[in-house]
């Protein structure tokens, strides 16, 4: 099989609608049937549900829990309700391979965030990418073995997207990245 990458030229939310057409075209060449797509305050899950639209791919938007409230992270209950009036599901999730209990007690030098800098060398998307699939599938939203598309991206907007068959947080090591669509030359 041959397939392409795109590579952008800068980081960010100026790439985002190339990056959902991406993957919207991927997506239906494979026949996947489910999105999951970082939001903090809604504008790439709107997004996503405009270039998404009449495709039959469930968009599911995942945004960062309120332990990030301070840092201005956070969705708004307003942003939220704006999102699912547009078939939007959002999940509002710890992260689920850094940021938690373990890092809270020893520091940075944890398993999950090992993992989560490693994928940044590919690009801060790719980390957010495989990141937000396994909250997805943690909260039951997409199926064990499910092959989806995953975009993530650099502050705000999305700049990377995969096909990928996410693990458990418990199964890590199970995760595949299927393929990788786009993401930033330079991470």
């Amino acid at each position: 099989m041959k397939g392409s990458v795109t590579y952008f030229e800068k980081r960010g939310k100026s790439n985002t609608v190339e990056t959902l057409t991406i993957a919207r075209d991927r997506a239906v060449q494979l026949g996947i049937r489910s999105a999951v797509v970082a939001s903090t305050h809604g504008y790439t899950a709107l997004e996503a549900a405009k270039v998404l639209k009449k495709t039959g791919i469930e968009v599911i938007a995942v945004s960062i829990c309120s332990s990030y409230d301070d840092m201005g992270w956070t969705m708004t209950e307003e942003e939220r309700e704006r999102i699912e009036k547009q078939g939007v599901q959002v999940l509002t999730s710890l992260h689920s391979l850094a940021d938690g209990v373990a890092e809270g007690h020893l520091g940075e030098s944890t398993p999950g965030n090992i993992i989560a800098n490693t994928l940044r060398s590919f690009s801060q998307g790719m980390k957010v990418a495989f990141e937000i699939s396994i909250m997805a599938l943690e909260a039951g939203m997409i199926e064990p073995g499910e092959e989806i598309v995953a975009v993530g991206g650099t502050d705000e907007g999305c700049d990377t997207a995969i096909v990928a068959k996410p693990a458990f947080a418990r199964k890590v090591k199970d995760f595949l990245v299927c393929e990788i669509l786009c993401k930033p030359r330079m991470a």
